[in-house]
């Protein structure tokens, strides 16, 4: 039996007349009558009344045809949904993220993708560096939109580069700091720092040292904190200043002030990593493709845009190494990738 046969018999069924049905099909009225035979000897039931004056269908005829057009409905629809898959416009997209550092680039792509694919599932999780490599690793993600540190130095991951942005200090409302239009490094060195937590972070520290050796000094980190809600939560509360990347300005609102940090231009890199080895589906291609242009226009927009720009001579004199580790995702005790 092949589905032809049901194709075949739900037209004489529907039509009642072989010579209706064959014109519809588009084949030979003798073929249709023969292959209509055929299934009802494989089924070995009667599926048909002929008369000269047409067709009627049996009770066992008219069960089957209810069956059939389910059973084709059925068909038809998962052929659509393999072709709507390989189109890129059906299934699920498992996205894993560093939500600090991506919510400026990863929020409007994840709107547009939706509003163009709405048949596409897309799960964000937001997970640890550990477990970002782990769900690549074990095909649990098919990309992630995160820090280059996240993937950096890791063996089957691949990343590729889509902003590199500029440091930006972020001050409770009223501090001094705030009457600059950009602050120099070290004016931003006297002061007390908000950072993440050493133990969880030991590249932030290695990348704070980096940063601050052109002036000479040791950065003073007085409150070290668990995620970056805590940290901007303790900057707002007056404990400190602290680094920050553009995407905090749409975590924080209002609540804080940001300057840009004076000489550093494209410090700080966000981009895609995934497995080379892995399989991304045409609805992940898809998603890549709509960040690639998302962080294009970001980016011209902030060259356009940053105060500090104009301190970029001064940046390379001084021979300030520019970093990438800075904000990346903490490193938890577990390194599954759960959703």
């Amino acid at each position: 039996m092949e589905l032809r046969h049901l194709r075949y018999f739900q037209a004489v069924g529907e039509a009642l007349s072989f010579t209706k049905a064959a014109a519809q099909l588009r084949v030979a009225q003798p073929a249709l009558s023969r292959q209509v035979q055929d299934l009802e000897d494989e089924i070995g039931v009667d599926l048909l009344r002929r008369s000269r004056r047409g067709v009627k269908l049996t009770a066992e005829g008219k069960l089957f045809l209810e069956e059939v057009r389910s059973l084709l409905k059925q068909t038809d629809a998962a052929v659509e949904k393999v072709r709507a898959l390989a189109r890129g416009q059906y299934g699920e997209l498992h996205i894993g993220y560093a939500a600090g550092a991506t919510a400026e680039l990863l929020a409007p792509v994840l709107r547009a993708f939706q509003k163009a694919f709405p048949d596409v599932n897309v799960v964000l999780h937001d997970l640890s560096r550990n477990q970002v490599v782990k769900g690549l690793q074990n095909g649990t993600l098919e990309l992630a939109v995160t820090p280059h540190a996240a993937a950096l130095q890791v063996e089957g991951i691949e990343f590729e580069v889509l902003q590199k942005q500029a440091l930006y200090v972020a001050l409770p409302p009223g501090h001094p700091l705030c009457a600059l239009k950009v602050v120099p490094l070290g004016k931003l060195a006297a002061e007390p720092l908000v950072g993440l937590r050493r133990e969880d972070n030991p590249s932030y520290y290695q990348t704070l040292e980096e940063l601050f050796a052109p002036v000479g000094i040791k950065p003073r980190v007085a409150v070290e904190c668990d995620t970056f809600s805590s940290l901007l939560t303790a900057v707002e509360a007056g404990r400190g200043i602290a680094l920050a990347v553009p995407a905090f300005k749409h975590v924080s609102g209002n609540r804080l002030r940001y300057r840009p940090l004076a000489g550093m231009t494209e410090v700080f890199s966000v981009g895609i990593a995934r497995a080379k080895s892995g399989d991304v589906t045409p609805a992940g291609e898809k998603f890549c493709d709509m960040l690639r242009k998302a962080a294009k226009g970001a980016m011209a927009g902030q060259r356009n845009d940053h105060p500090s720009r104009n301190h970029a001579d001064a940046h390379k004199r001084q021979g300030r190494k520019r970093t990438t580790g800075l904000f990346e995702p903490a490193l938890p005790a577990s390194t599954s990738a759960g959703h």
